[in-house]
Formats: C-alpha cells, sequence, structure tokens
C-alpha cells in the first residue's frame, strides 16, 4: 500500500485495472471462425479510474487513486503505470485479482467493452478509516462506478468533500447507477443511450445535489447544465486522425476538474474537456496517453473556427 500525507487535489476511487485491446476490421464484428490480428493484440493497464488519474496528473493536479488490485500480472501492470506518472496509488488486496476487460477497437475508433466481473466478490469494501481519511485530505473525489464504490457513498457524502462521478452510458433508468447520480456535485455521462438528454439531466440535478451535470455526445460536442441553464458545448478539432475513442470520457472529466479546481467558470470547464477529450480519440488504445496544462491551456486560447 502507498499513501500520501500531503494535501491531494482530486482521489479517484476505483476503475483500477487492465485491459486487452484488439484493433478489428468492422464494428458489430461478424461471426467468422478465426480473424488475423495483424495489428497485435496488446495488454495495457488503464481503466477509467487510471485514466482520469492520468489525465488529472498530466494537468499537474495532485492525484491519489484507492481501489483493490490484485497480487497477479494485471495488478503490477497498474502499479507501473501510477509509478511512471508518479500518481499515488493506495491498493488494497483483492484475492478475486485485478480488474481487467477486453475492448475491441473499430477502424473509426469506435469500442466494445467486454469486462470480466468475476474480479470482485460481494462482499468487497473500502475500510471507512482509510477512505475518510485520503477523502478529507483531499479538496475533490471522482468516484467511478465500479463496484466497491457504491458502498462507499454515504461515507464520502458525510465528509463534506465535494464529489464527481461518470455514469458512462447510462440509460436514465438503471437503478444500479442512480445512488451515484444523486450523491454527486458534479456528474457526467454519455448521450448515447440518452432518447432525451435534458430530460434526463435535469432529473439528476433536480432529484441530487448536482449543480452541473455534463453529457458528452462525441462528433457532436457536449451538453452542459449549469446552475440550471442548458448550452451545447462544440465539439473541438482532433490534433491528429482519430484512431480510439477509448478514454475520450474520462480525459473530458479530467480535464473539466482541472478548470473547476482552478476556478473557471463551467463554460470553459466544458471546453477544456472538449478539448482533452479530442486529443485523447487520437492516442492508440495500446497507449496511455494525455494532454498536458501547457498544451491544453495554448489551445483553449486559441479562437474557435
Amino acid at each position: 500500500m502507498t499513501s500520501q500525507s500531503e494535501a491531494t487535489d482530486v482521489l479517484v476511487l476505483g476503475g483500477a485495472g487492465v485491459d486487452t485491446v484488439i484493433h478489428v476490421p468492422e464494428l458489430p464484428l461478424p461471426y467468422a471462425d478465426s480473424y488475423m490480428i495483424d495489428s497485435g493484440i496488446r495488454t495495457r493497464a488503464g481503466q477509467t479510474g487510471d485514466f482520469v488519474a492520468l489525465g488529472l496528473a498530466a494537468l499537474g493536479l495532485r492525484t491519489h487513486h484507492l481501489d483493490l488490485l490484485g497480487d497477479d500480472p494485471e495488478g503490477d501492470l497498474v502499479r507501473a503505470l501510477h509509478r511512471e506518472h508518479g500518481i499515488a496509488l493506495t491498493a488494497l488486496p483483492q484475492p478475486a485479482g485485478t480488474k481487467r476487460a477486453v475492448n475491441l477497437v473499430g477502424p473509426d475508433g469506435r469500442r466494445l467493452s467486454l469486462y470480466d466481473t468475476t474480479r470482485a466478490r460481494p462482499g468487497d469494501c473500502f475500510p471507512e478509516e482509510t477512505l475518510r481519511t485520503l477523502a478529507t485530505a483531499s479538496r475533490h473525489v471522482h468516484v467511478t462506478l465500479t463496484q466497491p464504490c457504491a458502498e462507499a457513498l454515504p461515507v464520502l457524502a458525510a465528509t463534506g468533500v465535494p464529489l464527481s462521478t461518470d455514469l458512462h452510458d447510462w440509460d436514465g433508468e438503471n437503478p444500479y447507477h442512480e445512488p451515484f447520480a444523486l450523491a454527486a456535485d458534479v456528474v457526467f455521462l454519455s448521450a448515447a443511450a440518452l432518447a432525451d438528454p435534458e430530460r434526463t439531466m435535469r432529473r439528476i440535478a433536480c432529484a441530487g445535489r448536482a449543480r452541473t451535470v455534463v453529457a458528452t455526445a462525441g462528433a457532436e460536442g457536449a451538453y452542459l447544465l449549469a446552475d440550471g441553464e442548458l448550452s451545447r458545448v462544440p465539439a473541438e478539432t482532433p490534433p491528429a486522425p482519430v484512431v480510439d475513442s477509448n478514454g475520450a470520457g474520462d480525459a473530458f472529466a479530467a480535464a473539466f476538474l482541472y478548470g473547476r479546481l482552478t476556478g473557471e467558470p463551467p463554460a470553459t470547464c466544458a471546453r477544456y474537456g472538449a478539448l482533452a477529450g479530442a486529443y485523447a480519440c487520437t492516442a492508440p488504445a495500446s497507449r496511455t496517453d494525455a494532454i498536458g496544462r501547457d498544451r491544453l491551456l495554448k489551445r483553449a486560447a486559441e479562437p474557435r473556427p
């Protein structure tokens, strides 16, 4: 276990794991007995919590990541990623093993993720003392959807530390997501599964704590609901060809939180998020990469075309 005594800007809770990335000729992938993968099949550390932590650290924020990890090769990859990028990590033992997934990536950068649900146990939890100590030493806590983060929400709420969460492709109905949506001050989600993004965003704001809700919409930009006012966030032009959308939402969240913690208004935070998300789409899934602070601020200072 690695800990940190000095104050932290953001504590990232959960979402540590390993992905095996396979570039496929198309999605959906037609049935065949076999496919030849000329680009290779690669396994690397980096799931949603890892990507958010990486994005925050690249932007100069003091970041701490708390999750359960196995004593296995996958866990070693996650630990090495954090060491490489100077991200503090508190890794609690997970006898079931480190979370892992398989990402099928199409030629247009879209992905299909297959998650291994055996890498968790019903009784998994974060020790309250550890959780409370790390949270109260932080300016902000970002909570991923991964188990056992739901059980941590009451403890986090009691600390009074501002919370954010990412509901990913929530359909607005799945009850698992509801506690996360209602507990957070800032809620991110994808508009992909929403018939009416504004209705879902306003329901989150009315029923819970959130004063800021962001629904990302890929190439169409994003919706921003801030203090009751809905606006559209234009998409940003990627600085290079799009090769993979994996991690774009995590990059958006990290850059948005950077703006929030540096005192920027929601519209500026959202532009930071759009720029970081566009940058993330240009990085191959086999590589963990994130936009740096200088590059982000330079791009943000440029007028939109």
